[in-house]
């Protein structure tokens, strides 16, 4: 598994336009897919955080929730365009994180880029987790119906 600043060194377009991507909306908005008790896939709207070189989300207690506990693996992907078809998708490995001082970071900066919406911080049995990426895709189009999209994939090889 990799860290976000290791996706952006190895491959600089592919993290700076998924980045993009996932804050189309003006915050960071995404699918976060679970494997669910049963083994079945559950996907769910999510907040994805960046920082210090590392992707992080808050989850509310839910059923994504106790999937990222009971087994980390997740998928994220990028909500659809208006424009184009374009997407970028993550996966990899969830960890739950109890550092205080990152918490409070984050929880800032939640607040702070839903500033216009009075979002408030999130509570606390929202668990945050940092999402290590074991690989990634980033689909550029030329608009909706592109047959010839370019996709660009990215894999960690360091064995983490």
């Amino acid at each position: 598994m990799a860290t976000w600043g290791e996706l952006q060194q190895a491959v600089p377009e592919i993290a700076t336009a998924g980045r993009a991507l996932l804050y189309q909306h003006g915050v960071g908005l995404a699918y976060l897919a679970t494997v669910g008790v049963d083994g079945s896939p559950r996907v769910h709207p999510m907040c994805p955080l960046f920082y210090q070189g590392s992707v992080f989300a808050f989850i509310i207690p839910s059923p994504k929730q106790r999937d990222l506990h009971r087994d980390g693996r997740y998928a994220l992907h990028s909500y659809p365009r208006d424009d184009d078809e374009d997407a970028f998708f993550l996966a990899g490995r969830a960890e739950h994180v109890k550092h205080a001082a990152v918490r409070k970071a984050l929880s800032d900066q939640f607040v702070a880029e839903r500033a216009q919406f009075g979002v408030p911080a999130p509570a606390v049995d929202h668990d945050l987790f940092e999402l290590d990426i074991g690989r990634c895709l980033l689909t550029k189009t030329s608009g909706h119906g592109d047959s010839e999209p370019q996709k660009l994939v990215w894999r960690a090889t360091d064995g983490r």
